[in-house]
């Protein structure tokens, strides 16, 4: 690979952090909210049809998550409410976040697609694994007796599809910023 000439003064260390940084990258936060965001909204989704599809009541499944300030009461409200609704969307999105955070640090932005696949698939079900058999009941999403396990499964897929989703544009970024690299840049030695 070649490198372009070093510069008067410019330490080694220098120049080759210089050649590896991506001025276009987006940050960890920004691209774990735009994956997370969308791991949300569409987890959220399948929790709203299922729930519906089971119970009658779109809004029991997102009420549901609000039992970490609401317990025993939001497992049990089915109707839309600030208090439950509002509040369970709450949870569930800076949870959605959190995860997704996890999800970036493994860098799916510079991953195949596939690769990005396995993380967003991988991450999915190690949120699943601590929602349902690590953490107490109360901080579990609460969900699953609205949804049943068909929906859980579907709430979860949704989620690592929103993963890999939400970071399709970082990916195609980092593989554009890395192209001109391979291909080798006009007045790049």
């Amino acid at each position: 690979m070649a490198t372009r000439a070093q510069r008067p003064g410019q330490r080694a260390a220098d120049q080759a952090r210089a050649e590896h940084h991506h001025p276009h990258e987006a940050s960890l936060p920004a691209r774990a909210w735009r994956s997370g965001a969308l791991a949300s909204v569409l987890s959220t989704l399948a929790v709203t049809l299922f729930s519906h599809r089971r119970s009658g009541a779109p809004a029991a499944g997102t009420n549901a998550a609000s039992q970490w300030i609401w317990y025993p009461w939001a497992r049990h409200v089915r109707r839309p409410s600030l208090r439950y609704t509002l509040t369970g969307y709450a949870i569930h999105h800076a949870s959605s976040l959190w995860w997704a955070c996890g999800f970036e640090l493994l860098a799916p932005h510079r991953a195949s697609p596939r690769g990005r696949a396995m993380r967003a698939a991988g991450i999915a079900a190690l949120a699943y694994v601590v929602d349902y058999h690590v953490v107490p009941r109360r901080l579990s999403p609460g969900f699953e007796d609205r949804i049943g396990g068909a929906g859980v499964c579907a709430a979860y897929a949704a989620f690592a599809l929103g993963l890999y989703f939400g970071s399709r544009r970082a990916h195609v970024r980092a593989v554009r910023d890395r192209a001109p690299a391979i291909r080798g840049r006009p007045g790049v030695r």
